[in-house]
């Protein structure tokens, strides 16, 4: 992407912002997948379920992405700027994989 998104184009270890964010969503997910089916929700497991989630996670991945590339053309070209994109499409594609984990794939009877 030239232009203004130019400046997000390396990170301190010199990776493309968005594989930057896609190597740190699936490894933050995939965590989270096992941590919420045994913590959170208390659930077993099975193939069914973890494709259930891994779907999910696809697509609020996505959701994440499309979210932090539109915030990232209105806020400013900063640390600050870039922090502020991560953090509201973050917080979106948390609060989509819990309400969608707790009413659809980890709902108890």
């Amino acid at each position: 992407m030239p232009g203004r998104h130019a400046r997000c184009g390396r990170l301190h270890f010199g990776l493309y912002i968005h594989l930057a964010k896609a190597i740190s969503f699936v490894l933050g997910t995939t965590t989270a997948y096992v941590l919420n089916r045994r913590w959170t929700f208390q659930a077993g497991g099975g193939g069914k379920q973890f494709a259930s989630v891994f779907g999910l996670y696809a697509l609020t991945f996505a959701v994440q992405l499309g979210v932090n590339a539109l915030v990232l053309t209105f806020v400013p070209e900063s640390f600050w700027g870039t922090t502020i994109a991560y953090v509201i499409a973050q917080g979106t594609a948390t609060v989509i994989n819990f309400i969608v984990q707790r009413t659809l794939i980890f709902r108890t009877s």
